[in-house]
């Protein structure tokens, strides 16, 4: 099947192919193309140009996005959907002053999830999973990595990467999968840090390679959950089944966990909300992309990743939605592009740049998705009539999107 889109008033994130992340003032840029067209064949953008040289083309289905924008669909680079149940107690409870530390102290946080989880069939926790899928793909979403985490056993923690296998094999968005098997200590392990690390690393990772069930490998690196030598030797266990690292690392203390990262070539680190300029310089020169989650700093009251100063440093950035049932039960990443505007000082050029291509980059597709490219797959978001692309991030209580196609399907 062809798709035409014509008269498209503003054709948003044109690039050549050779571009797979887009950093420091090169971010402000956003190549556009005005009263263009769009040419999708099956799964593929195929042409793009002006309307003056859209001559004698025939497709299936012809759309007019007159007065509209066309752009890629975002990229959530870090997600937690696949979750059983909600945590609304906890957010009254923050409301009445209790930390997320002393939530998770009192056996609330990761650990009710995990309870939760443990204790819910298969086919329930697939059928609640798909309900938000379906939801993040009428905002925009088109390709999106989903964390496994609130398992934390072997069979829960597989339960859920399977979970996800079912979703990549049952919809049309790029899905990529990572274990996350180091989120929190279990209760049956609450004094036996070491006895459970050995699980993970002796059970848990032979157990997911032989299955094929992730892409990359995660752990929260952060006080009161796992250590930096912790995180290394996951680390180190993790490259003998070929599993990239993508770290939950400086969301509430700064203590090196950018550096170790790097050090092991992660792909992305993910949260930044304090951030030391030892973290930047060690960023400076790598191969992996700071990641922001506006919306969790937004929930949690938290301070938000300075992505300003990460971009001044000459540095990439990636947004991502951090959807989750504890700190950010939202995937809307029109608001988080938004929050990153509002409260990040963005601009709405850099905003889009880190929820396309770069948030494409941290999960390691950006040579297929990210940017509207000859070659790359067709995921495009149609918006209703705009006075520009500035108006998207401005009026952020609205929904601008008309319509949706991921993977040459429209939704």
């Amino acid at each position: 099947m062809s798709i035409l889109i014509k008269n498209i008033k503003e054709l948003l994130q044109i690039r050549d192919n050779t571009i797979l992340k887009v950093v420091g003032q090169d971010m402000k840029i956003l190549p556009s193309l005005k009263n263009a067209y769009l040419l999708i064949e099956d799964d593929t953008i195929v042409d793009y140009g002006k309307m003056e040289d859209c001559h004698n083309i025939k497709a299936s289905k012809t759309i007019d996005a007159t007065g509209k924008i066309v752009l890629p669909t975002w990229c959530d680079s870090h997600t937690h959907i696949v979750y059983a149940g909600n945590r609304e107690q906890e957010f009254v409870d923050r409301i009445n002053g209790l930390s997320y530390e002393e939530i998770a102290n009192r056996g609330g946080g990761i650990l009710n999830s995990a309870e939760v989880l443990q204790n819910t069939s298969e086919e329930a926790l697939y059928q609640q999973s798909i309900k938000r899928i379906e939801q993040v793909m009428q905002m925009g979403t088109g390709a999106l990595e989903i964390k496994s985490g609130y398992g934390l056993s072997t069979e829960a923690e597989l339960k859920m990467l399977r979970i996800i296998k079912r979703i990549k094999q049952n919809f049309p968005l790029k899905i990529k999968a990572t274990f996350l098997g180091a989120h929190a200590l279990p209760k049956a392990y609450k004094n036996n840090k070491r006895g459970y690390l050995d699980l993970i690393i002796h059970e848990m990772l032979p157990q997911i390679a032989k299955e094929n069930l992730a892409d990359y490998v995660d752990v929260f690196c952060e006080k009161g959950y796992f250590s930096l030598d912790d995180t290394a030797k996951i680390l180190e266990a993790s490259k003998a089944f070929h599993l990239r690292a993508k770290i939950h690392v400086n969301q509430f203390n700064a203590f090196g966990g950018i550096a170790l990262a790097v050090k092991h070539n992660a792909l992305s680190v993910d949260h930044l909300e304090e951030l030391h300029q030892e973290d930047i310089d060690a960023l400076k020169g790598s191969n992996t992309m700071p990641v922001a989650l506006p919306s969790c700093s937004y929930f949690l009251s938290i301070p938000y990743t300075p992505g300003r100063r990460i971009i001044d440093a000459g540095l990439p950035l990636a947004l991502a939605s951090d959807y989750n049932p504890g700190s950010t039960p939202s995937g809307n990443m029109n608001f988080v592009v938004s929050t990153a505007c509002i409260k990040m000082k963005l601009t709405p050029e850099e905003a889009i740049n880190a929820a396309t291509i770069n948030g494409a980059y941290a999960m390691g597709i950006s040579n297929l998705y990210g940017s509207i490219t000859k070659g790359k797959k067709a995921n495009i978001i149609i918006t209703k009539k705009v006075p520009s692309y500035n108006f998207l991030p401005y009026a952020f209580g609205e929904n601008h999107i008309d319509q949706v196609i991921i993977n040459g399907q429209c939704l």
